[in-house]
């Protein structure tokens, strides 16, 4: 049996090794593959294994033998679930690998924002020594208001953060989490997304991408926050209008951002729509490595597995996560409560 793992650059040697000894063909594939070489790859294949190659209705088609397909990570948006739905092709995610390790990775970015460390750090480096200027002045984060934008499982670790750890006053908008909910957490509901970001100092965001969600912070809503507000994006990065956000960062609508997702992956020094925000002080990018901890890794590699056997082996494939699109599916598919 043939298994395609896309992305090979996430290099996942336990899981690869595993699935090797286990007498399967492993063929790997480096990110930016085209369609086509795609469709060649995986035409006689028994399962695709992908983290951001999308998977597409032609691809789904074209792979006579597919039999799952597991997305090493949880965003699903890359996949054509409709098409695998059609086909009897169960996907799978792995949503519980890393929401602390995210929600940490989202909070560095938070505090490094707040307290200037990566422009003192620059400061130094160049300098030796920084006096205490007012281009220096940072922020606290106690008594400060964090406005989480979807309050799933990151958002949620985020939350407690915020406000257990560092007493944010800390206000989500989430529609689908109830108020009594969110109140257990210590948590404010915010039921209008423009009244969150008017109130927020720190703006995180930690949405699914999906229909609802693609663009939702474009330039009505920057504008809305205050010019003293950062914006922290960990999620995906086309939940923001990125030419909307490159000029409300020129135009200093906002005091700067922290970014770990970008709508074309990699980020580029020159060339790349947001190539601008490079040299700018109050602006952090990270490559998308929030999730990237020996930790969450090996979790990841140990869930991935499960699952590719799951699948290898004619099993019904167990779906942990609560996405309403992995749960439409009804074949080779068993549901974790």
């Amino acid at each position: 049996m043939k298994i395609a793992r896309t992305d090979s650059e996430l290099q996942t040697p336990k899981l690869d090794a595993a699935l090797v000894a286990a007498g399967y063909d492993l063929v790997l594939l480096p990110d930016g593959v085209t369609e086509d070489a795609l469709l060649e790859a995986t035409r006689d294949t028994d399962l695709i294994l992908m983290c951001y190659t999308p998977i597409t209705r032609r691809v789904i088609e074209n792979a006579k033998s597919l039999k799952g397909i597991v997305k090493y990570g949880v965003g699903i948006d890359a996949i054509d679930i409709p098409a695998a739905i059609e086909h009897r092709v169960p996907v799978v995610n792995i949503p519980e690998y890393a929401e602390d390790t995210v929600a940490e990775g989202a909070f560095a970015l938070l505090i490094a924002l707040a307290k200037k460390l990566c422009a003192l750090n620059t400061h130094m480096t160049a300098k030796g020594w920084a006096w205490p200027e007012p281009i220096w002045l940072g922020s606290d984060i106690a008594g400060k208001t964090v406005g989480v934008v979807g309050l799933g499982k990151i958002g949620r670790s985020m939350a407690r953060m915020a406000g257990l750890g560092f007493r944010a006053n800390v206000i989500a908008y989430s529609p689908h989490t109830s108020a009594e909910d969110m109140a257990e957490l210590g948590v404010t509901k915010i039921d209008n997304l423009h009244d969150l970001l008017a109130q927020s100092d720190f703006v995180t965001i930690h949405a699914v991408l999906n229909d609802d969600t693609r663009g939702m912070i474009g330039e009505a809503e920057l504008c809305m926050m205050k010019p003293s507000a950062f914006l922290i994006n960990v999620s995906r990065g086309a939940i923001v209008d990125e030419a909307a956000l490159v000029q409300a960062i020129r135009e200093r609508w906002i005091a700067g951002a922290g970014l770990d997702v970008f709508s074309q992956e990699p980020l580029a020094r020159s060339g790349h729509p947001m190539s601008e925000l490079f040299d700018h002080p109050n602006v952090i990018l990270s490559p998308h490595l929030t999730f990237y901890t020996e930790d969450a890794m090996q979790r990841l590699e140990e869930e991935t597995l499960a699952r590719c056997l799951e699948v290898l082996e004619g099993r019904d494939v167990l779906i942990k996560s609560h996405d309403p699109r992995l749960r439409a599916q009804t074949k080779g598919v068993v549901f974790a409560d």
